[in-house]
């Protein structure tokens, strides 16, 4: 009768429906942010910017990650850092504290991939400056089962894209735990768009002109076979070098300009980028500016908003978070959304 009763209950276990975005009461997206009293927190907000849960940090987020399915998110340290925690977002509960291994630090984002099983991180090995994406197996507890090398130097930005696919962003930047965020190589650095494979193989890389191997290639956003990258140009400034660029697999990349004075306003910089079923956006927390641009690449207009950084695409639009604690749609002008005492993030990221 027990051995009975105990296979009537797996059973039952295994007829139970799995955890879902639902049961963490549906975000659209998270943010992480510093509140007003000095401390940090993981933000789920739903379609209308209303704060759904909040999830202490032990320090300063940078981005997160979200599971295609169940109510799990990863938050990383700034970069360079050496923690990510796997977070319950239905119970607020802290799953699993991973840890960069010994030799390696973590570049602030990750993804997951093959239908959530493996979560991929960005991370440098210390010793070569090389990039790696580590791999950790979620059916395991998040054990670290290996690593691929990255396809360049410094990988911030990480996507997974369809058929099992990934495109990295090597912004060519090496750093050093011991140096900070100094920049150890700006003379050499040599920034790639690599797309690759689970398994280390790299399909098609993109680089640019040498005359522009300054242009760090940092985040990357994606839309129907449509891959936008933002740059941050880590030479003299001002300059007119791009902060812009737009990809399609077997193509040439198109690097996308606006007016020189708004160009030069942004100061080199592109925090964020995204793309909605209309335009695609960067922003600059520097020039306190937002840039849109049509799916063909050319100039639409410039938004103001000070400390602007966040992007990610909505339901009808792009949306957009500040330093000040403002949630913003980006249209033809800003229409504000939402407001809190607290400062947002670089990140503002779109929970599929």
């Amino acid at each position: 009768m027990r051995r009975r009763a105990f296979l009537a209950s797996l059973l039952a276990s295994a007829s139970l429906p799995a955890a879902s975005w639902a049961d963490a009461g549906s975000p659209a997206y998270l943010a992480a942010a510093r509140e007003g009293d000095g401390t940090y927190a993981l933000f789920g907000l739903d379609a209308a910017c209303q704060d759904i849960f909040r999830i202490p940090l032990p320090a300063r987020g940078h981005a997160a990650c979200a599971h295609p399915a169940a109510p799990e998110a990863v938050a990383f340290a700034r970069r360079p850092g050496t923690f990510a925690l796997v977070i319950d977002c239905a119970t607020g509960q802290t799953r699993h504290h991973l840890q960069a291994p010994e030799g390696r630090h973590f570049y602030g984002h990750g993804v997951f991939a093959r239908e959530g099983r493996i979560l991929v991180t960005t991370e440098n090995d210390i010793a070569s400056g090389e990039g790696r994406l580590g791999l950790w197996d979620r059916q395991a507890g998040y054990s670290r089962i290996g690593e691929i090398a990255s396809g360049g130097i410094g990988p911030h930005d990480i996507l997974a894209l369809p058929g099992d696919l990934l495109a990295v962003a090597n912004g060519g930047i090496r750093t050093h735990p011991d140096h900070g965020r100094d920049k150890l190589n700006i003379p050499t650095m040599r920034p790639t768009l690599t797309y690759m494979d689970l398994s280390g193989e790299v399909l098609e890389q993109v680089t640019l002109d040498p005359a522009l191997h300054k242009a760090s290639i940092r985040h990357l956003a994606w839309r129907d076979g449509l891959l936008a990258f933002a740059m941050q140009w880590q030479g003299p400034l001002p300059d007119p070098a791009p902060l812009l660029g737009l990809h399609r697999r077997g193509s040439a990349p198109l690097l996308c300009a606006a007016p020189e004075g708004e160009h030069l306003a942004m100061q080199g910089y592109a925090g964020s980028v995204a793309i909605s079923a209309g335009r695609i956006g960067i922003t600059s927390p520097r020039g306190g500016r937002l840039h849109l641009f049509d799916h063909g690449g050319s100039f639409r207009t410039s938004l103001h908003r000070a400390d602007i950084c966040g992007l990610a695409a909505g339901a009808d639009g792009l949306l957009a978070t500040d330093g000040r604690g403002g949630i913003l749609a980006a249209g033809e002008r800003f229409a504000p959304l939402a407001h809190a005492a607290r400062n947002w993030d670089n990140h503002l990221v779109r929970i599929v």
